[in-house]
């Protein structure tokens, strides 16, 4: 089971043509891909203290020397809506630029209920309000919090990849910011790394939602949840139970909607996953330890 989970974390990698920079050990670092949606891995050279690290005016992840890499690396996000061309980051005083290549997402067009398209007055105040919440959560900053590579947060087909460019009954909309995995509705969402849940609620697109803060401006959020099972300020450990599948909100079908969002950056969530069997399996197998220790109660309590 394990080598058939690695093998498909392979072949998903080669689908998005994901290629870490030379030198770069993905086990120990994120994946690069320096396009719109992806992430730039930066050397910025030895310090003697943790520097300050900032593109585009916002704080970003820093990952420490280790023995693998004598210096510190940069962990930029780049936005869905980043031109291709030079781009820089600010590292105390000292200015560092890099290079973004352009990339040609794929388009989908979805049929909606009209109401999801064209927003009345009361539901176009209501999304307004829920945006304010959402982009808090998203821009919050834990400067201590170390990196932890991610696992899936449950087993199913991706059924929309990121960065489709949508429309919806025709209109154009902003690309598909996260990945969409289709499961039946009830089946269980676990933490895909360590986190503290941040936000919580019932929002008119998303439907019931989660927001787990990672650390360093790394953030999940998870759409369309069935049941929500925990609360704002909780602390999950990876293969933590955080709700259920469902169909709420803006969808045509029960699936888990997952944005992973780095430094306010809506980016790939592929280029979080570990590609290491073991930290692919941890929440999975830790959710089929609940699932068996669920089952067996019921089975204790069955009248029959």
């Amino acid at each position: 089971m394990l080598e058939l989970i690695s093998s498909l974390l392979q072949m998903l990698l080669g689908i998005f043509a994901l290629t870490p920079d030379t030198g770069i050990e993905p086990h120990n670092q994120p994946l690069q891909q320096r396009i719109p949606g992806g992430v730039a891995l930066i050397d910025i050279g030895p310090h003697t203290q943790r520097p300050s690290a900032t593109f585009r005016g916002k704080a970003v992840m820093l990952l420490p020397p280790d023995e693998q890499q004598d210096n510190w690396t940069a962990v930029v996000g780049l936005p869905l809506s980043a031109k291709p061309g030079q781009h820089s980051i600010k590292i105390n005083d000292l200015t560092h630029t890099f290079d973004v290549r352009g990339h040609a997402y794929k388009e989908q067009r979805l049929t909606v209920k009209r109401k999801h398209v064209n927003l009345s007055k009361e539901a176009l105040t209501r999304v307004r309000s829920e945006k304010k919440k959402m982009l808090k959560a998203f821009r919050h900053f834990e400067p201590n919090a170390e990196w932890q590579p991610m696992a899936w947060p449950l087993k199913g087909p991706l059924s929309s990849p990121f960065g489709l460019q949508r429309y919806f009954n025709g209109q154009k909309r902003n690309p598909h910011s996260g990945l969409d995995i289709a499961a039946p509705t009830g089946t269980p969402i676990v933490a895909p790394s360590d986190g503290k849940v941040t936000l919580t609620g019932d929002f008119y697109f998303n439907g019931n939602t989660v927001f787990l803060d990672h650390g360093q401006g790394l953030v999940s959020m998870f759409c369309h949840l069935d049941s929500i099972e925990v609360k704002d300020s909780d602390i999950l450990t990876a293969g933590d139970r955080l709700g259920t599948v469902g169909a709420t909100g803006r969808v045509t079908g029960p699936h888990l909607h997952w944005t992973v969002s780095l430094n306010d950056a809506r980016i790939n969530p592929l280029l979080m996953l570990s590609p290491h069997p073991g930290v692919l399996s941890k929440a999975l197998e830790v959710s089929a330890a609940h699932d068996k220790a669920q089952a067996t109660q019921t089975a204790q309590v069955d009248p029959r």
